[in-house]
């Protein structure tokens, strides 16, 4: 169990920067997941953290503590990666064993024998203990190698990308796993993962990571439903939020150059949102309704069927916007509909620097 903190973070490698200024604290317990495109930077944080780097600046803290000069095996982390690391001619209880036979803290053999039952219950790998490790399915392997960091009973679990070799239905499986375990076992995790469904659906704090600098942090609700910029906006949420530049006239939004409108209620307002400045207008996808009688023509351009609903791109002149619709509702490519928004649900963001108006200022 740790509290980790990271202070003012940068990391350089020769001419390339990796981090920036970064600063993340994850408490006591808390399933946190860093969430970023490849090069990002979240390896590195995670490396950092595990003692397998050191920052050009700034300082790492576990439990209140500047780890600076501690090596990775003191840090008391374990790593479980995208490649399984595992000895392959060892049977599944000698892979899960060998952490805890150590030469300098060996383990007392029934410790280690109640440690590895454990271990396996937890994971469902029971039956598979006697079996060596390259008889094993990806889905079999990833479980072994969490059972290695369990075994070990380390202060943080550091997970990067675990799930990301594993196919669609395994890895849905293993994300409910994962995270009935953290709660299971009460323990501090920081998981990588470049996959915003498993970000919004294990985290308890989400970090949002651009270029080597946290975007945002909150929770999964409030980076989905409150994005600090256009970047986060875009990145989370599956189909992403729509984004269409416009302007505010009147308590509505009027988007160039197609020039159409809608309204924007007073909630969606903030003091910001002066006239005729230019905006970018967000709205997700769930909170554009196709109707009859509604105040915009458009075109349908493309339909996505995902069995429940159907996701349905509509053209309105050059501007391209979808909308999360009932998999009943009858549309068909190149059919003129009508739609309208949630105007409540707006989220207003400035065109020159990004930023959401309710986070500005």
């Amino acid at each position: 169990m740790a509290h980790i903190e990271l202070k003012n973070i940068t990391k350089k490698f020769g001419g390339h920067t990796a981090l920036t200024g970064l600063n993340l604290e994850i408490a006591d317990g808390e399933f946190f997941v860093l969430l970023g495109e490849t090069g990002a930077g979240k390896t590195t944080t995670l490396r950092l953290i595990a003692g397998l780097e050191k920052p050009t600046e700034g300082q790492v803290f576990i439990d209140g503590v500047d780890v600076a000069s501690w090596g990775a095996a003191e840090r008391d982390v374990a790593l479980v990666l995208q490649q399984y690391s595992l000895y392959p001619r060892y049977t599944v209880r000698e892979n899960l064993e060998f952490p805890l036979k150590p030469k300098i803290r060996r383990l007392p053999d029934a410790e280690i024998k109640d440690r590895v039952a454990r271990a396996a219950r937890t994971l469902r790998i029971e039956h598979l203990l006697d079996r060596k490790t390259d008889r094993l399915s990806g889905g079999e392997m990833q479980r072994v190698s969490i059972g290695r960091a369990i075994v070990r009973k380390p202060r943080v679990f550091l997970m990067d990308e675990p799930l990301s070799a594993l196919d669609a239905k395994l890895r849905e499986a293993l994300r409910t796993e994962l995270k009935n375990l953290q709660m299971q076992l009460g323990a501090t995790f920081l998981f990588v993962t470049h996959d915003q469904i498993e970000a919004m659906s294990m985290g308890d704090k989400v970090g949002v990571l651009n270029h080597g600098r946290i975007v945002q942090t909150g929770s999964p609700q409030e980076i989905y439903n409150n994005p600090r910029d256009t970047y986060v906006a875009s990145f989370v949420g599956s189909p992403p939020m729509n984004l269409i530049d416009g302007k505010l006239v009147d308590d509505r939004a009027v988007m160039a150059p197609t020039s159409f409108e809608l309204p924007v209620s007073g909630g969606a307002k903030t003091g910001g949102a002066t006239d005729g400045r230019p905006l970018v207008f967000g709205i997700r996808p769930e909170d554009v309704y196709l109707e009859g009688g509604a105040p915009v023509e458009a075109k349908v351009h493309d339909v996505e069927n995902h069995g429940v609903e159907k996701i349905v791109t509509l053209r309105v002149g050059e501007t391209m916007l979808r909308a999360t619709v009932p998999a009943r509702t009858a549309v068909e490519i190149e059919q003129p509909v009508r739609f309208a928004w949630n105007p409540d649900k707006v989220v207003m963001f400035d065109k020159g620097s990004g930023v959401s108006l309710r986070h500005a200022g």
